[in-house]
């Protein structure tokens, strides 16, 4: 059996094309991809160019490896939403905008003539830390982004969970409050208070009354600070003890239980996996996350559900194109 895996991860910045092996070797996860090519989106020169430029890095990747298309079992496909999981197609996410109904598992499929599966990234990292991360053993996992924004990838009884059109998951949508910093187009919303945006907007907005009232704070110390304001800015300012972050962090740690609650009480997971800013500054967020899941969470679900850091870190991407490719075992069990 050909056990040799291509995984694909396509993004607004950067693409690249993974070769992984079909088992995690005894060193780890990080023993399981073979080599990787990337190479800069540079998005405006067109999908065309794109997608022939990543048929052509998988070819040069597999020559480099002395592999044969015949030595591939499958091939899985990263990319941001929204997309057709089925059908195989990508449909104009925000950071590829002319990506209208581009057909990319059918390119693949038929340059390298193995089945070729896609998924959107939320889902591609669920699987990744399912598969190779903090996950590892459950079968009921939640993943989060919790990045540039914030959305979901869902197991549920061992196997990923979509929804009926590639939606399900799309957790940043739910409102946490009638106001606050305005996240998936809803003020108010979990991705709004909890992510790279949300932290910056809520930030902005308290350092503004701070201001206002002369109360001193390391994220402001003259005109044009304002602008500069990130989420990493935030934690800096936070991890030095400045009492205006330290209290931006409380509160994104406090939605951010109220969000994880809502999850909980609905699907009961034993695990949430929990990437980027949490795995970064989970320090700053955990004890009101902790204060608010007790106070809002179902006990009985709350006790059995771990809340995890993500495990992958910046290579995230390669294993989630990977896990992608790997659940084709899966996929193709249930289509047979």
């Amino acid at each position: 059996m050909n056990q040799t895996y291509l995984g694909i991860d396509i993004g607004g910045t950067k693409c690249a094309a993974v070769l992984g092996k079909g088992e995690i070797p005894a060193e780890g996860a990080g023993g399981l991809i073979i080599d990787k090519i990337s190479f800069p989106t540079r998005q405006p020169r067109g999908w065309q160019a794109v997608t022939a430029e990543l048929l052509d890095t998988a070819d040069r990747l597999l020559a480099k490896n002395n592999i044969s298309r015949d030595g591939l079992r499958a091939v899985g496909i990263s990319c941001g939403g929204p997309l057709d999981s089925r059908t195989g197609t990508v449909n104009c996410p925000p950071n590829l905008p002319d990506w209208d109904n581009v057909p990319i598992t059918a390119m693949f499929r038929e340059r390298f003539g193995v089945p070729a599966f896609l998924q959107n990234d939320a889902n591609a990292c669920a699987l990744a830390e399912w598969r190779f991360g903090a996950g590892r053993g459950y079968d009921n996992l939640i993943f989060l982004t919790f990045g540039t924004g914030m959305g979901a990838g869902l197991i549920l009884d061992g196997r990923l969970y979509a929804g009926t059109n590639d939606l399900a998951g799309e957790v940043g949508h739910i409102r946490l409050d009638e106001s606050g910093p305005v996240g998936y187009g809803k003020a108010g919303s979990f991705e709004g208070f909890c992510s790279g945006g949300g932290i910056a907007s809520l930030a902005k907005s308290l350092v503004a009354e701070a201001v206002k009232v002369g109360k001193p704070t390391a994220l402001y110390n003259r005109p044009g600070d304002m602008e500069a304001i990130t989420a990493k800015t935030v934690a800096e300012a936070a991890g030095q003890g400045d009492a205006l972050a330290l209290e931006i962090y409380r509160l994104c740690g406090e939605y951010l239980g109220r969000g994880l609650a809502v999850l909980i009480d609905i699907l009961n997971p034993q695990a949430i996996v929990i990437g980027s800013i949490f795995e970064r500054s989970g320090n700053l967020l955990v004890d009101s996350m902790r204060k608010t899941l007790e106070a809002e969470a179902l006990p009985g679900a709350l006790e059995r559900c771990e809340i995890l850091p993500a495990a992958l870190g910046e290579f995230i991407g390669d294993f989630a194109a990977l896990g992608v490719a790997m659940n084709s075992d899966r996929t193709m069990e249930v289509e047979s």
